[in-house]
């Protein structure tokens, strides 16, 4: 590996590039016990009998962008599946398919970013597989990870949403549409006076701190594709209650409503990497938001909404200017592959 610059076909090969390759980058970054084992199965150990198992592919254009990159991305994206589902996470497998003729420094950005990140949240990189594919077959690189946490019984509730009911109080941790709009910034080459930085954050620390609290937390769900509206819109339906917004409430940075004017997108329906919204009891909302604003994820929280009778299946939202509107599910993608 250290007598080329870029990614070889034979690196894919099973032999000694690719055994360089695992040894001098992913071993070598991703380092734990577990891992320097190199069996076909990572053995891991577990203390609770309930785990959380969520998956999911990284094909985000560009690579590299304001608050990130893929790697990071694709750490945080894991582990923020598992925190919002009530689990803790323990351990993040990673699949990697790269282009031949793809940079070895990059790549090494990338991994050198996934391990910061597992660091950080305390999880661990564990297992993994490397697929090198001929130029022009895939475009640079393609990750897919897997995680598994550990769950309790009392959280199990979390990501269905069953004990919802009239008055909760609906929460988000911070401005919206950040991630989306850092993309295209990166991919359009567009020049901010303020730099809009991607939000890309691992949240299982703050989640845990809530949970903890003894909050009474009946749902939560990381706002990625498809925004903040598509998270309430399923929330709405799947539980057939009625949900009503105040867009006053809802923070969005400057520089992001400028470009969604710009480019006729709306807000609402941009991905975030490092949002979550939370609905709690009414008498728990004024504590979540403290403990939220504690943490510097969560500074700028706010409660954005409530649960309500009427409109059942339906998001309303209170607009600015007094009126209401009917917030529905987005009928395509506006930015693809931005995660």
């Amino acid at each position: 590996m250290t007598k080329t610059k870029n990614i070889l076909l034979g690196h894919g090969s099973g032999g000694k590039l690719s055994h360089d390759l695992i040894s001098e980058l992913f071993v070598k970054y991703f380092q734990n016990e577990i891992l320097s084992q190199q069996t076909d199965s990572a053995l891991l150990s577990l203390s609770l009998k309930d785990i959380a198992f969520t998956t999911d592919a990284y094909v985000v254009d560009p690579l590299f962008f304001p608050g990130g990159n893929i790697g990071k991305l694709s750490v945080c994206g894991t582990i923020n599946d598992l925190s919002v589902s009530g689990a803790v996470p323990k351990y993040i497998s990673a699949s990697f398919i790269i282009e031949e003729g793809f940079s070895i420094e990059e790549l090494e950005s990338i991994v050198k970013a996934m391990a910061e990140e597992a660091v950080k949240s305390g999880v661990l990189i564990v297992t993994g597989d490397t697929k090198v594919v001929n130029k022009g077959k895939c475009d640079k690189i393609f990750i897919t990870t897997s995680g598994i946490g550990e769950i309790d019984e009392k959280y199990k509730s979390i990501s269905s949403g069953t004990r919802i009911k009239t008055g909760d109080q609906i929460i988000i941790n911070g401005s919206i549409g950040d991630h989306g709009i850092a993309i295209l910034a990166a991919r359009e080459s567009l020049n901010f006076e303020t730099p809009v930085l991607s939000d890309c954050a691992s949240l299982n620390g703050i989640i845990r701190n809530i949970l903890e609290s003894g909050v009474n937390v009946k749902f939560m769900r990381d706002a990625t594709r498809g925004g903040l509206a598509t998270v309430l819109c399923e929330v709405s339906e799947k539980t057939n209650t009625g949900i009503e917004l105040i867009e006053t409430s809802i923070h969005v940075k400057e520089a992001v409503k400028g470009v969604c004017e710009l480019f006729g997108f709306d807000p609402l329906y941009l991905a975030n990497e490092g949002k979550f919204v939370i609905i709690v009891a009414a008498e728990d909302a004024e504590k979540t938001i403290s403990i939220l604003k504690n943490d510097f994820l969560g500074k700028e929280s706010t409660i954005i909404g409530e649960i309500v009778t009427n409109h059942k299946g339906i998001v309303a939202m209170k607009t600015e200017i007094g009126g209401s509107r009917i917030v529905d599910m987005p009928a395509g993608e506006m930015l693809p592959r931005i995660c």
